[in-house]
Parts: C-alpha cells; sequence; structure tokens
C-alpha cells in the first residue's frame, strides 16, 4: 500500500493551526508537511515556507514530499476581502486553479477544499437553507468560493479528480486569533471576556448566524476524507452545521460564567454581509452520506472555549 504524504497549503489559519496536529496524529508526523507564507513561531513538524500564487513552488513541494493528499485552506476570507476585492478575488482563484492544476498533473489521491455559508445570498432561503440553492453571494469572498464549487465539480468530471468540500460556518476556536472573517465575533468575544473587558460587537444583538466548533469541524473534516468515494454524492461542497445563535445569546451564556460581562452593539459593514447569509443550515445529504452528526451545541461550546482560553488568561478567570 502508498504511504500517504499530506500537504496542508495554509497551515498557519484558523483551520490549518488546528487541523495540523490531527493529521499528525492519523498519517505520522513525517507524513504531514506544513506549508504557508511565513514560518511560525513554534515549529510543527515538517514546514515549507510556499507561495501557492506560484504554480512552479507548488509542484516543488508536492515533488519533493512525493505528496499524495492536499488540504487547500489558504484563502482571503469575507471581510478582509472586501477592503481589497480584485487582491482577494487574484489569491483565492490562483492558488485553486493551481492546486487543482498541480493535483491533476501529479495523480494527488484527494483534495480538500474548503468552501463556505459565504456562497449562499439574499435569494437562498434563509432557515434550513438547503444542500441545493442559489448561489448569490454578496462578497468577493463569497463569489470565490461558488467558482471553487463549480471548478471542483468540472475537474472531478472531466479528469476524475477525488476533490472533497464541506461548506464551513462561521468556525470558533480556541487555537487561534480572528483572521478577517464576518463571524469571528463569535471568537474575539471570547478573549474580551476572559480580559474583563466589554466587547463591542460589529453585528446586532439579533444577527442568527450558522456556527459550529472547530472540534466538530475538524471530525467532520476527517470524515469527509475518510469516507469511501462511493458514498460521495456532492462534488460542489456539502452543507454542514453545528449551531445557529445571536450575539445576545452568546452573551448570555457567557454571562454564566462572567455575570459583570456586557457586549455593545456597534453594527458596521459587516452586518450587511451577515445578513445576506443563511440563519441555519438544512445538511441532512451530508448526514445521509457519510454519518455526520455535530457534538457540540452553544452551551458545550461555551464551555470549552473558557476552559481552553484561562491558559492564557489565568489570572482573569473565575471557575465555572
Amino acid at each position: 500500500m502508498q504511504r500517504e504524504t499530506v500537504l496542508i497549503i495554509g497551515a498557519n489559519g484558523q483551520i490549518g493551526t488546528a487541523l495540523l496536529p490531527q493529521l499528525q496524529a492519523q498519517f505520522g508526523s513525517t507524513n504531514v508537511i506544513a506549508a504557508d507564507l511565513r514560518k511560525p513561531l513554534t515549529e510543527p513538524g515538517i514546514f515549507e515556507v510556499l507561495d501557492a500564487t506560484k504554480p512552479e513552488a507548488l509542484t516543488d513541494v508536492v515533488r519533493k514530499y512525493r505528496v499524495t493528499q492536499i488540504y487547500h485552506l489558504a484563502a482571503i476570507l469575507s471581510a478582509k476581502g472586501e477592503s481589497d476585492p480584485l487582491w482577494a478575488w487574484n489569491l483565492n482563484m490562483q492558488t485553486l486553479l493551481n492546486v487543482l492544476e498541480v493535483s491533476r498533473l501529479h495523480n494527488i489521491k484527494k483534495v480538500f477544499v474548503p468552501s463556505s455559508i459565504a456562497a449562499f445570498g439574499e435569494h437562498a432561503p434563509k432557515y434550513e437553507t438547503p444542500q441545493t440553492s442559489l448561489l448569490d453571494p454578496a462578497t468577493v469572498y463569497g463569489i470565490s468560493k461558488v467558482a471553487a464549487e463549480n471548478w471542483s465539480l468540472y475537474y472531478h468530471k472531466r479528469y476524475g479528480l477525488d476533490i472533497r468540500s464541506l461548506r464551513y460556518p462561521g468556525v470558533i476556536s480556541y487555537q487561534s486569533m480572528p483572521g478577517g472573517g464576518t463571524t469571528d465575533y463569535a471568537v474575539a468575544i471570547f478573549h474580551a471576556a476572559l480580559q474583563g473587558k466589554p466587547f463591542d460587537c460589529f453585528l446586532s444583538e439579533d444577527t442568527l448566524l450558522p456556527m459550529i466548533y472547530m472540534d466538530d469541524a475538524l471530525r467532520a473534516t476527517l470524515e469527509l476524507m475518510e469516507a469511501p468515494e462511493s458514498q460521495i454524492s456532492v462534488r460542489t461542497s456539502y452543507n454542514l452545521a453545528g449551531m445557529s445563535f445571536t450575539p445576545a445569546e452568546l452573551t448570555a451564556a457567557i454571562q454564566a460564567y462572567f455575570p459583570a460581562f456586557e457586549t455593545q452593539y456597534k453594527p458596521d459593514f459587516r452586518q450587511a454581509i451577515a445578513d445576506s447569509w443563511p440563519k441555519s443550515i438544512d445538511d441532512s445529504v451530508a448526514r445521509q452520506d457519510w454519518g455526520w452528526k455535530p457534538a457540540f451545541d452553544l452551551p458545550k461550546m461555551t464551555t470549552e472555549m473558557i476552559t481552553n482560553l484561562t491558559v492564557v488568561y489565568p489570572p482573569l478567570v473565575s471557575a465555572p
């Protein structure tokens, strides 16, 4: 049996940081190559400085390590992308097309290309958004994700490339700081609470959005990638759901630990982005095809976030 060698592009990002040790545990640390534009402060194992907009550099890494699987996690997120749409589009699309072409030319066995709820727009049903919906996103990030879904389907149909994808909701984690996404308030709010500070929320208190805790997001990713190919019926991107809540509901959950904590609501340009997205997601196709089921709800996620962030802010933490 051929040894699996996994390349993670965008390994310094929110998902990459948390996914890397999971893949190292699964495949062995010598069989997982982390790659990003800059080396992290802490050496994660095998690391390559890689600009994925340059196909020659990507090819060199694939050849050097005889890569068999690629997780392509590099992207400019929703809010950050709106500050320079053409830059975000060019980076997101050029890296994607390089990954797909290198994978085709070098017989990569599996490719993971994440999508997002940002792929949906104002004409998709807001509640229990179904797997098949009109995709008319309001951001360049969302537009690039729709394009990525279609390119993935194209490369699968034309070249037989085994590309798999999830439409991630907002991902909540303690492993890394917010990275420029509209749902990142749900990470930043914990850092404020644990420092004893009020939180300025850039969304209104009643903005309901789909979210998922990092542990569930990682498990979904690995379960999808390990599922037999015969069970994969969606070659664009699977809907994925964890929980839906508002900033007010998250604030109340945190106040169960820190009663004096307060959130101040100051909606900005990100409010319009959030308003264009679904409020809840129907992920029944993922449940049916490969047995997806989330483990974290709002109370359990809140407990996990506070427990893990006490390591970062120990003097200010009160016991649960």
